[in-house]
Order: C-alpha cells, then sequence, then structure tokens
C-alpha cells in the first residue's frame, strides 16, 4: 500500500517538475536551448544546481526553490524516507502530501517554524 503512494507521489512530483521545467524553457530562450538538446525522458533528471545560477536567478526565487523542493522529495522516495518529517521524525499525513508532494515536515512541526520566522 505505501509502495503504491509512494509511486502515486512520485509521478506526481516528476509531473510538477515537468511542468516548471515546460514554463522556465517557455520564458527563457538559453533554458529552453538546454532542454531541448535533452531527450524528453531525461528532463526530470536534470538536477536543479546543474543549471547556470545565473540563470536561475532570472527564473525567480519561487521557481528555484520549487525544483529543489521537489528534487529533495525524489530523493527522500528513492531513500525509503519519503513521507516522515524531517524535523521530528514522525510520518507526514497522507492528505498533507496528497495536497503538497513535497511537504518535507509534518503539521505541528511546519505550525512551529512559521510561529518562530514571524
Amino acid at each position: 500500500m505505501e509502495q503504491d503512494f509512494n509511486s502515486k507521489m512520485k509521478e506526481a512530483l516528476i509531473a510538477m517538475k515537468r511542468e516548471i521545467l515546460g514554463t522556465l524553457a517557455t520564458n527563457n530562450d538559453d533554458f529552453r536551448k538546454i532542454v531541448d538538446d535533452m531527450e524528453s525522458k531525461d528532463v526530470v533528471d536534470i538536477a536543479s544546481d546543474a543549471i547556470d545560477s545565473k540563470m536561475l536567478e532570472t527564473f525567480g526565487s519561487k521557481d528555484m526553490n520549487r525544483l529543489k523542493l521537489i528534487d529533495s522529495a525524489l530523493m527522500r522516495i528513492e531513500q525509503g524516507k519519503y513521507g516522515l518529517c524531517l524535523k521530528c521524525g514522525k510520518k507526514i499525513p497522507q492528505e498533507r502530501l496528497e495536497a503538497i508532494p513535497y511537504a518535507f515536515l509534518c503539521i505541528d512541526c511546519k505550525s512551529d517554524d512559521e510561529r518562530k520566522n514571524r
């Protein structure tokens, strides 16, 4: 059951990553050339840090941050650690992961972080 859920989330994360990369390619000629030079199956394997940092700055920090979060979530799936809070180690509810597939904190720890950052 958990394996099926992780597979479903991996597909969702890959789709999100493709969407972001597609948007970036549409909005930036240099980025489009990078993506066009790769086979379509390799697009999801583009590591965010492999892209020129100056180019990423032009994309805006929101997209860059989301790509990093997605890459991190995909790595946690491969490591068998997906769905565990990185702060307290408790399971993150499936409902939260379905809403935010790249979530890395449980609701309690996320709330604590937000309170501390106010």
